[in-house]
């Protein structure tokens, strides 16, 4: 059996929710389902995850392509590549319960860097050192898109999906990639992402019609109590492993 049915049930909730934010902010799903998935499925985190945000910015472009500005983009993929080896090597040496405490830390670096407002030049300096820290974020939890968020925080709503989900996409095959030359990759991260991509479309469709009809600051507020709580709990749940 590759997943038991309710690990299964909750996995897809989760996932629903996740999409949900994600569509409305531009960015979130990694980052509210991470931490949740890892607590029912370690294997779920970050392949999966990676597959389904893959998918979520592929449907997200399109709704915003005509806003979409690539410029600069670039560098903070080549930055990627080093940051994604750097993030698979903690996946391969690491142990799981240590594996919880950096998922946990990264989502709360996460929430602290959405909380706080930072003002960061754009330029290939600044775009390759955050894809550099995306890609270590993204590969041992598939949070990649805070640093870049930070970054491209001044454009419109429109503009600032549409670049996040630009970026998504061709960083989530950056990511696959290395995962798969690292020999992180198999086919049961790529069924149980299948098995889960039903949650990720339906969600991205409710967003839809939410879509001007919420309050985006007050889902962004939930997002991130959210996170912090799931990543309270996975902290928690990691350090008695390692006690015990």
């Amino acid at each position: 059996m590759i997943i038991d049915p309710l690990s299964l049930a909750l996995a897809a909730i989760i996932i629903f929710f996740a999409a949900i934010t994600q569509s409305l902010i531009g960015f979130g799903l990694a980052v509210v389902a991470s931490p949740l998935l890892y607590l029912v499925e370690p294997d779920l985190v970050p392949a999966p995850v990676i597959m389904m945000g893959f998918a979520i910015s592929v449907l997200t472009l399109i709704r915003e392509r005509g806003h979409l500005e690539f410029n600069g983009l670039q560098y903070a993929l080549l930055g990627r590549i080093p940051g994604g080896f750097l993030g698979a090597s903690l996946l391969i040496l690491a142990p799981q319960a240590v594996l919880g405490l950096v998922i946990a830390a990264i989502v709360a670096i996460a929430v602290i860097l959405s909380v706080f407002k930072f003002s960061v030049p754009v330029n290939r300096t600044s775009l390759f050192i955050a894809g550099i820290i995306s890609g270590i974020f993204g590969n041992i939890a598939a949070i990649g898109g805070p640093p870049m968020a930070i970054l491209l925080s001044g454009k419109d709503a429109s503009q600032f999906r549409a670049a996040l989900s630009a970026f998504f996409i061709f960083s989530s095959l950056i990511a696959l990639i290395i995962l798969a030359v690292t020999g992180l990759l198999s086919w049961r991260h790529l069924w149980l992402a299948c098995m889960l991509l039903p949650s990720v479309v339906f969600g991205f469709l409710v967003a839809g019609r939410l879509v001007g009809r919420v309050d985006k600051q007050k889902t962004r507020s939930a997002t991130l109590i959210l996170c912090s709580l799931s990543a309270l709990v996975l902290t928690v749940q990691s350090v008695l492993t390692l006690v015990n």
